[in-house]
């Protein structure tokens, strides 16, 4: 199973590094990762050429002008080629380096999962070993909507097809797709 990791960003320098080398470092070896910047005026981009040939051809980026970042994403998407795609944003880590091989482990095993996604820690940017908030993932139930609830964006992983078939971010909600995303996902659509 090819998993694409999209990571969008614009004038990101001072953490892309810590994101890019915590997909870098994953074990799951069957990784596409895939960057979109929005024409950053900083050295992110800098960074991210640094890091092209580490990932010995297991890396795409582009940098050109969008229309906010859930337009980056689903040109991400767009460009993935892996059978499950999953977003990190650009101020995200990967804590552990088997993230990528547990999820691609929990959709082997269990063939009707449509959906995986997992725990947050929010920390200090300071201060990474201080954690401030944990959102544990636990069962969610799509009936917790209602209530303004969601599972953590930035660990949801789902197959390229259900973008295909279901669609991609609207980018009219410039602050919400990703939460209208998830309920047509998950409410609407049923996916387990």
């Amino acid at each position: 199973m090819k998993i694409s990791i999209i990571t969008v960003c614009y004038n990101s320098e001072k953490y892309i590094q810590s994101t890019i080398e915590s997909v870098l470092n994953q074990t799951y070896e069957n990784i596409e990762y895939i960057v979109i910047d929005g024409c950053s005026n900083d050295g992110t981009v800098t960074i991210i050429k640094e890091y092209e040939s580490k990932f010995n051809g297991r890396m795409k980026w582009i940098s050109e002008p969008d229309k906010g970042i859930y337009d980056a994403m689903n040109k991400g998407i767009k460009m993935a080629t892996g059978d499950v795609v999953g977003i990190l944003n650009s101020d995200d880590f990967y804590i552990e380096n088997t993230v990528i091989e547990q999820v691609a482990d929990t959709f082997t095993q269990n063939k009707e999962t449509q959906i995986v996604f997992g725990d947050v820690l929010f920390v200090k940017p300071d201060n990474l070993d201080k954690t401030v908030r944990y959102y544990r993932s636990k069962n969610f139930t799509p009936k917790r909507f209602r209530f303004g609830f969601m599972p953590a964006h930035p660990t949801f992983f789902t197959y390229k097809t259900n973008f295909d078939k279901i669609g991609y971010y609207k980018i009219k909600y410039t602050i919400a797709a990703d939460f209208e995303l998830l309920l047509r996902f998950m409410l609407l659509n049923k996916l387990k």
